[in-house]
């Protein structure tokens, strides 16, 4: 089978991000840049970097993560990430937006699911409880090495 060379850049909303080393591996199996966008405050001093990965730092301030990789995203870039407002102004960009599990944000489900991270927000500010997110299992990081391969080669 012979491998083609993907034109797409991956981008990752890197602060929380569960699956570096995944993300990392694939850039360089695939030849595939990867950019891991972090704010300072997530500033390791063994930052990840090859000749197809490479971490950039932002500010600290409110979604400066969020805004430099809504301003950097392109058209056919994937963007890696959990945030539905970034995955929301990535989109009509004509990026593909996978979570961290694996799944696949699109104008069809965005809207959804930003409405219910509002409800849970004002859940919250109302006194209540929400659940936060499962913790990550090795079939989640399969299931999002497996979308993240397939969406580089369709």
């Amino acid at each position: 089978m012979e491998k083609r060379m993907s034109l797409h850049r991956i981008i990752v909303d890197a602060d929380a991000c569960p699956v570096k080393v995944e993300i990392m591996t694939i850039a360089e199996q695939h030849h595939v840049h990867a950019l891991f966008i972090a704010s300072y405050a997530a500033y390791q001093s063994n930052s990840l970097s090859s000749s197809y990965v490479r971490s950039i730092y932002v500010d600290q301030g409110f979604q400066a993560a969020d805004m430099y990789i809504a301003n950097e995203a392109r058209s056919g870039d994937i963007v890696v990430t959990n945030d539905y407002g970034l995955a929301a102004l990535c989109l009509p960009r004509g990026c593909i937006v996978l979570t961290p599990r694996g799944k696949e944000l699109h104008i069809g489900n965005v809207d959804e699911l930003l409405e219910q991270r509002h409800l849970s927000a004002k859940a919250r500010r109302a006194g209540q409880r929400t659940k936060g997110p499962k913790a990550m299992t090795l079939e989640d990081r399969e299931k999002f090495q497996h979308e993240l391969t397939k969406v580089l080669f369709r």
